[in-house]
């Protein structure tokens, strides 16, 4: 259990009857007028999660019900596991304009984590409107919310206590580094502007003897195994950073990728909490509950998510799919089915519900000779970078590569899509930095 570090000032009792944090006791003595000792106790429990991307659907099924059972779940883990901080490493909402529901079910969700007796510590995502998220954030900080959303408070902990001493929390949120270079006297770089935010990181626990860190931060970390449903931090596909960059932290919370996974015992990615895409079939989905002695982590331990329905990827002719009883137990699953008919069958959406009702995906796929290529424009672009895919559309339509210039100005033009969808952001500033490297490419009429 943790208590925040100084003597609390509490006007309302923020976690209600049922709170049973240190903090919260702390808080509903100090109403009544009577003095209170910091609790004296042996560990700090933190629930690490992300990308909750809340409004988000599963192949046009709507999964905001799913999603609020989910947030049920928290609360229920809270309440049982006695947690003292749910951390939540970005990406809480889908998109920067989230519909009213999603908006409603997250201020639902933190309000009762809150009053279960936890801290909640929230940073933006990639899929978040920093500016909106962080709204009003200095003032829910009082009643135990932290959100973080400007990279300029990299350096910022949210500090809590213990009996041993102080821990520190740095919730980093998603470094654009188009956005975030200026603010943080960066290389414009994801590498730049997550070591620029790191060194503040160090530079702030220097100040604070004896602290334990947990870090959180929003980002593609090399060695870690991405899924089909992230969006691409970069177009140009240099979007990770290495591992050694968060060295020597007691704790290091990611999120972005929606894989649990553990890069190092300190470091590790909590995934999201639903599956988005069929490549996440074979995930087990959840958070981990961390616990920090005096020494810094003394465990980690896998917390199951609830599965509203089970994923399953299928693949044959259309009467095997149809007939066989290997594919039984996958009948009530949410289903992928690939065909490998060399004709189209007719009706083949219709024909297989039959069997499986929760069809979502169908892909076709005809077999064919291994000395075949591919053929489909699909096949041969699949999994390719953004930029490749555009530059090799640019030497297909006229036959001679994309020189550096013209590769710049594609690569700033996919950046200034990707910016586009973030709040109050105009795509104005990435080209007039191209203009002045390269104004033989931007002059008008000539073509490129």
């Amino acid at each position: 259990m943790i208590n925040e570090c100084g003597a609390p000032k509490v006007t309302l009792d923020p976690f209600g009857p049922g709170g049973h944090s240190a903090f919260a006791r702390i808080a509903r003595v100090a109403m009544r007028g009577l003095s209170v000792a910091v609790p004296t106790v042996s560990s700090v429990r933190i629930l690490h999660c992300s990308d909750w991307h809340l409004g988000r659907s599963f192949h046009r099924v709507d999964l905001l019900a799913t999603q609020a059972r989910y947030l049920d779940h928290l609360v229920e883990v809270v309440r049982a596991e006695q947690v003292d901080v749910v951390l939540v490493a970005g990406d809480v909402y889908d998109r920067a304009l989230p519909a009213v529901d999603a908006v409603t079910l997250l201020d639902e969700g933190l309000h009762r984590l809150v009053s279960a007796g936890a801290r909640v510590i929230v940073s933006s995502g990639n899929h978040d409107s920093a500016r909106r998220l962080g709204f009003n954030a200095r003032l829910l900080s009082a009643a135990g919310l932290h959100i973080r959303t400007d990279p300029t408070g990299a350096g910022e902990p949210v500090l809590l206590a213990d009996e041993h001493g102080p821990v520190a929390f740095y919730p980093l949120p998603y470094l654009e580094p188009a956005l975030a270079a200026g603010p943080l006297a960066a290389e414009r770089s994801h590498l730049g502007v997550m070591s620029a935010a790191v060194d503040r990181v160090r530079a702030n626990l220097r100040t604070h003897a004896g602290a334990r860190s947990v870090v959180a931060a929003h980002a593609f970390v090399f060695g870690a195994a991405a899924s089909d449903s992230e969006r691409e931090l970069t177009a140009g596909g240099l979007g990770q950073v290495p591992l050694g960059l968060f060295e020597g932290f007691d704790y290091v919370a990611l999120g972005h990728l929606h894989g649990r996974q553990t890069l190092a015992e300190p470091v590790r990615y909590s995934g999201s909490p639903l599956a988005f895409s069929f490549s996440e079939a074979d995930h087990h989905k959840g958070s981990w509950l961390v616990t920090l002695d005096a020494k810094g982590l003394a465990a980690v331990e896998p917390v199951p998510a609830p599965v509203p329905r089970r994923l399953a990827r299928l693949r044959g002719n259309l009467a095997e799919v149809l007939s066989s009883p290997r594919f039984t137990a996958q009948e009530d699953a949410w289903v992928q089915v690939t065909l490998t008919d060399q004709q189209r069958p007719a009706e083949p959406m219709e024909q297989l519900r039959k069997r499986f009702p929760h069809l979502l995906e169908l892909r076709l796929e005809p077999e064919r000779s291994g000395l075949a290529g591919p053929v489909s424009y699909t096949e041969r672009i699949a999994g390719r970078p953004d930029l490749e895919v555009c530059c090799g559309f640019l030497e297909h339509v006229r036959g001679r590569t994309a020189t550096p210039a013209e590769t710049l100005l594609l690569q700033q033009a996919l950046e200034a899509a990707m910016i586009e969808s973030m709040e109050g952001v105009a795509a104005g500033p990435a080209y007039q930095d191209l203009a002045a490297i390269y104004p033989e490419v931007l002059q008008p009429g000539r073509s490129a």
